[in-house]
C-alpha cells in the first residue's frame, strides 16, 4: 500500500509525461505510480554521504517536495563521497549547495531547507509534515532520535548506514515490522565504534547504499510489494557481496513494542552516553595554540596520541607517545601523575573517552584532552601537516 492517498493525485503535464516516461512505461510504477512520487513530501535527514545520492535520485525521480535537514557547512574532505557538494560549495551551508544541486537536476522539485542540528525540541514538528523520512545521518544519537520520532508520528524510515567498506539499509515502518530499537536495543560505549571521520570509508560506498535507501523510497510511495521492512541488507564494497539477515519486531521494544515505555522524545546524548553523568567531573581542554605555548615554555607534559597507526603515519605529532584507546586503562602505569598529561586523536572526540577510561580506573593525575584534536593542531600550529 501507498503511503499517498489518492486524493492527493493530479494530473501530469505533457512535460512531465515526457521527463519521466521511463518510469511511466514500468506497470509497476505507471502513470498513477509517478502521481504520486510528485505528490510526495521526503525529509531526507544529512546531506552527507548517503544524503547526496538520496536527494540526487529522489529528485530526478519527481518527487514533489524533497525537505533537507543539515547544520554542516561543505568541507574538502567530504568531496571524496559527497557527490551533492562542489568544490565552489566549501565552506557553503550543505543544505544551501544540496538545495542548488537539486534545482539543476529538476527544478520542480520543491525543496524545503531545514538548516539545523535535528533535536529531540524540534524533530517532530520538523518530521511531522512528511510522508518518508530517509536517514542519512552518521552518529548513533540522531538514529535512535530519527527512529523514536518517526515511530510516535506513524512514519516509515528508510535507514541506511556506512563505515569503511561495508554498509546497510532497511526500511523501519511502524505497524509493518520493526524499528531501529528493536535492531540495536542500546548504543555501543561512547568510542568503541568510530565515525566515518575518525575510520575513513570508501567513496563510493555511501552511493551504494545511498542509492539502495532512494529505492526503498520510491517503492514506498508508489505502493510496491517486497520492500526492506523486516530484513537488513548487508553490503561488503570490498569483497563485492551482499548479505541479507531477518529482523524480528521485539515485543518488548520500548517504543514500538507490546507495552511501550518511550512515550516522547528524550535526551539522546546523555542515552548513547555523550554526556557526563550527573557528578562527574567535566574533562579539561586545550587549545593547539595553548598546547604550544606549554611546550615553548619547556614544561614538562606528558602528549598522549591515542590514533592508530595509520593515522600517525598521515600526520604525526612530534614527541607523542602512542597509546590505543583500547590499551589506556591497562597502561596506566606508564603515566606520571606529577606531569598533565593531553590526550590526542583526530578530532578530539576519541581522547575524550581515554580521559574517562583512565579515570575509572582511579589515575588522579592531570588531563587535558587536545580541543579539536590533531587537525586543529595541523591548522592553527603545524600548516606541514594534513588536515585529514
Amino acid at each position: 500500500m501507498s503511503v499517498i492517498g489518492d486524493d492527493r493525485l493530479r494530473e501530469l503535464g505533457k512535460e512531465e509525461i515526457n521527463r519521466y516516461s521511463r518510469h511511466i512505461l514500468l506497470p509497476e510504477i505507471g502513470l498513477k505510480g509517478q502521481k504520486r512520487l510528485r505528490a510526495a513530501k521526503v525529509l531526507i535527514v544529512g546531506t552527507g554521504g548517503l544524503g547526496a545520492p538520496l536527494a540526487l535520485y529522489l529528485a530526478a525521480a519527481g518527487v514533489g517536495t524533497l525537505g533537507i535537514v543539515d547544520f554542516d557547512f561543505v568541507e574538502q574532505s567530504n568531496l571524496q563521497r559527497q557527490i551533492i557538494h562542489s568544490v565552489d560549495d566549501i565552506d557553503r551551508p550543505k543544505v544551501a549547495s544540496a538545495r542548488d544541486s537539486i534545482l539543476a537536476l529538476n527544478p520542480g522539485v520543491e525543496v524545503k531547507t531545514h538548516n539545523v542540528r535535528l533535536t529531540s525540541k524540534n524533530a517532530l514538528d520538523i518530521i511531522k509534515d512528511y510522508d518518508v523520512v530517509a536517514d542519512g545521518t552518521d552518529n548513533y544519537q540522531t538514529r535512535y532520535l530519527v527512529n523514536d520520532a518517526c515511530v510516535l508520528l506513524g512514519k516509515p524510515n528508510v535507514y541506511g548506514s556506512i563505515f569503511q567498506f561495508e554498509g546497510q539499509a532497511t526500511v523501519f515502518h511502524p505497524g509493518v515490522g520493526p524499528c531501529y530499537r528493536c535492531l540495536y536495543p542500546s548504543p555501543p560505549p561512547p568510542g568503541l565504534v568510530p565515525s566515518c571521520a575518525e575510520g575513513g570509508v570508501m567513496g563510493v560506498l555511501p552511493g551504494v547504499v545511498g542509492t539502495l535507501q532512494a529505492s526503498e523510497v520510491i517503492k514506498l510511495i508508489v505502493g510496491a510489494e517486497g520492500g526492506l521492512a523486516g530484513r537488513l541488507l548487508l553490503f561488503d564494497a570490498w569483497r563485492a557481496k551482499f548479505r541479507e539477515l531477518k529482523l524480528e519486531k521485539d515485543p518488548g521494544c520500548p517504543i514500538c513494542g507490546e507495552k511501550p515505555s518511550i512515550k516522547e522524545l528524550v535526551d539522546y546524548e546523555q542515552f548513547c552516553g555523550l554526556k557526563a553523568e550527573h557528578g562527574e567531573e567535566p574533562v579539561e581542554t586545550l587549545t593547539a595554540l595553548e598546547l604550544k605555548e606549554r611546550i615553548d615554555s619547556g614544561e614538562p607534559i606528558q602528549i598522549i596520541d591515542i590514533r592508530e597507526p595509520h593515522e600517525r603515519a598521515l600526520a604525526p605529532f612530534p614527541g607523542a607517545k602512542p597509546i590505543p584507546l583500547g590499551q589506556m586503562a591497562r597502561r596506566v602505569d606508564e603515566f606520571d601523575p606529577a606531569q598533565a598529561a593531553v590526550f590526542l586523536c583526530k578530532i578530539g572526540q576519541r581522547s575524550v573517552f581515554a580521559i574517562r577510561a583512565l579515570r575509572e580506573v582511579g589515575y588522579k593525575g592531570k588531563l587535558y584532552n587536545l580541543l579539536d584534536g590533531v587537525n586543529a593542531w595541523a591548522r592553527d600550529v603545524d600548516d606541514s601537516l594534513p588536515v585529514y
